[in-house]
């Protein structure tokens, strides 16, 4: 399923009406390019030329090598492999700081290599490059005047091509049609494609992937089999899993253009995850769209390119996305009539590393509306009364994943399972997993309120992910046994004894600030933890405190008045308080106290207001 995505969107990136893009044509590759070897009709060195591009980084004018279209890259981790016509200093020139025998292991592999296929090719320019190659000699070319002066660059890697009369040798259409004829392995054992469902020659050896991060950087693959217990039959590497010469370029080549910087629709990560995503339509506003949606802050890490074609989709949807980044209200029937009536296959991509190859963490694939409304539920589900306006509208996987991890914690690095399995409980509109409503049970339990390292026990985004979870979990189940405070606010006439007991205790905390504002300590750090877990053990003490506190407050008749109104809901007498509760009892706890928590900040915001229109007055 992954692999026919991706060999369809490929076709779909090479469609002659498709946005343009750095896609290569089978058989070939598109690569930074430093230098051109200039040579003369014998094959003669005549000059080194730079071959870099000036681009703006930020405030800085930087230069980088030339993308340049060349035939394709061959795999390579510790084996040693040339490309054709092309290559770094290693293999072309034989240029390196090591000793003797690597770089001549190299430079003969690439000599070798290119004689082979180049005396096949009735073309001067062929010609030439095997002159080039039959006279050079490494030791002595090292001191030529023309490499000597970029030694120190070409040292540091880049890959060199050649120019024979002002056109670059690998453009030749006699020598193109010699590497295409080999290049489509007409020698390879031909067997049916499980991509295209075609007999044609199989690969071997998949392409690398390269931008998956944590993964090594010579390349990672998605299908590989390097040991014996994973053959079968008789069958050695890719022969496992029939896929051909085609296919397997033209997948690899769609995945590394969407995990490269060239892809306008940047990859993200969740934990050691990185994600990609791709719509199978022309019209790339759909992924802007995703991405703008699912992340509001998705594009603070965008280059230059990538505004650019960012700012060019906006202006196809009205200015869409940039209303969803500023955090304002999202229309979703509004962005889906700008988009059209196409609704496309959409598809979301994890890939984490593991070894040299990739794991898949999760592969989701809908129409892209279903997504979209998958994902709008989510901040439906997670509503809830804000303490403070600044707090943010649309809670994000990275708002939610980073409460799961202590913020005095050197690993700063989220469960990698975890993350997956919540993005994917998003897309798929389905209950969250119990490992993170465990997760921030936890959490709370660890936590102290601390200022100055921005910790807070009970925050809103916790709140939020409580209630979603409870609502998703209970959802499409009979009975809902907390269907009524699964709310946005406070419910004021909810008798749940959990729900009122999370109230009661943040009546009694405020009541302890308004005797001793400033207290070091207070019943929150002390208490809440047990309180939640094992309340008939707790309250009973926090009741009698309460008493002191209350004679000391100015306004302590005030927070008396709460307190009997609470208790006479839980009606204490014929229903004692419960000597244990049940986790999602804890969690209604949590957002019975947030709640009541938040609802003294509305009415302070709701005072403030009509005292500022009472002076206007």
């Amino acid at each position: 399923m992954i692999l026919q995505s991706l060999y369809r969107y490929y076709n779909i990136l090479i469609l002659p009406d498709a946005p343009k893009t750095e896609i290569a044509r089978f058989g070939y590759s598109t690569v930074g390019v430093s230098f051109a070897l200039n040579i003369s009709a014998d094959g003669n060195l005549l000059d080194v030329l730079p071959l870099y591009d000036q681009v703006q980084r930020g405030k800085k004018t930087v230069d980088v090598p030339r993308r340049m279209t060349v035939p394709a890259q061959v795999k390579r981790a510790v084996n040693v492999a040339a490309n054709f016509l092309w290559d770094n200093a290693v293999y072309v020139l034989g240029l390196s700081d090591r000793d003797a025998a690597y770089w001549r292991r190299r430079f003969d592999a690439f000599r070798a290599h290119n004689i082979e296929l180049l005396q096949e090719a009735d073309s001067d320019a062929a010609r030439a490059v095997l002159g080039f190659l039959a006279r050079y000699d490494p030791e002595i070319g090292q001191r030529y005047p023309a490499i000597e002066q970029y030694r120190d660059t070409l040292l540091k890697g880049g890959n060199l091509i050649f120019l024979f009369e002002g056109e670059f040798v690998h453009d030749d259409p006699a020598i193109r049609q010699i590497w295409e004829d080999y290049f489509q392995g007409l020698d390879a054992e031909r067997m049916q494609c499980l991509v295209t469902g075609d007999m044609a020659p199989v690969e071997r050896l998949h392409p690398s992937l390269k931008g998956v991060r944590g993964g090594q950087p010579t390349g990672t693959t998605l299908v590989g089999f390097n040991a014996k217990a994973y053959e079968s039959y008789n069958r050695s590497q890719g022969q496992n899993s029939p896929v051909s010469r085609k296919a397997s370029f033209a997948y690899t080549t769609a995945l590394n253009y969407l995990l490269s910087d060239a892809n306008p629709n940047r990859k993200f990560y969740l934990g050691d995850t990185t994600v990609v995503y791709w719509a199978e339509t022309i019209n790339r506003a759909y992924e802007s769209v995703f991405a703008s949606i699912l992340d509001p802050a998705y594009d603070e890490d965008e280059n230059t390119s990538q505004q650019e074609s960012r700012r060019q989709t906006e202006a196809t949807l009205g200015q869409v996305a940039e209303k969803v980044r500023r955090v304002q209200p999202i229309d979703l029937d509004a962005v889906l009539a700008d988009l059209g009536d196409e609704n496309p296959r959409f598809f979301i991509l994890g890939l984490a590393p593991n070894a040299a190859r990739v794991s898949v963490r999760f592969f989701i694939s809908d129409p892209f509306e279903k997504i979209a409304r998958n994902i709008m539920t989510h901040y439906q589900d997670l509503a809830i009364v804000k303490e403070w306006e600044t707090q943010p509208t649309y809670i994000t996987v990275r708002h939610i994943i980073d409460e799961t991890i202590s913020k005095k914690s050197r690993d700063r690095e989220a469960s990698p399972l975890l993350a997956g399995a919540v993005f994917r409980a998003i897309l798929t509109n389905t209950p969250y997993p119990a490992a993170l409503f465990y997760s921030l049970i936890n959490r709370i339990r660890a936590d102290m309120d601390d200022a100055a390292a921005r910790i807070s026990k009970i925050n809103y985004v916790r709140a939020s992910v409580i209630k979603a979870y409870l609502l998703r979990k209970y959802r499409y189940q009979s009975q809902n046994p907390f269907k009524e405070i699964l709310s946005m606010a406070l419910n004021e006439e909810s008798s749940n004894p959990a729900y009122l007991l999370g109230r009661l205790f943040a009546v009694l905390e405020q009541a302890q600030q308004d005797a001793i504002p400033n207290a070091k300590a207070t019943i929150k750090d002390r208490y809440f933890t047990s309180a939640c877990a094992s309340p008939a053990s707790v309250f009973p003490i926090l009741l009698r405190l309460s008493q002191h506190h209350i004679s000391k407050a100015e306004y302590g008749y005030y927070r008396e008045g709460q307190m009997q109104d609470i208790l006479n809901r839980l009606d204490v007498e014929q229903n004692p308080i419960p000597s244990r509760l049940t986790l999602d009892e804890q969690g209604v706890f949590i957002l019975g106290y947030y709640h009541q928590r938040a609802a003294r900040y509305a009415k302070r915001t709701k005072d403030k207001a009509e005292e500022v229109e009472n002076e206007s007055d």
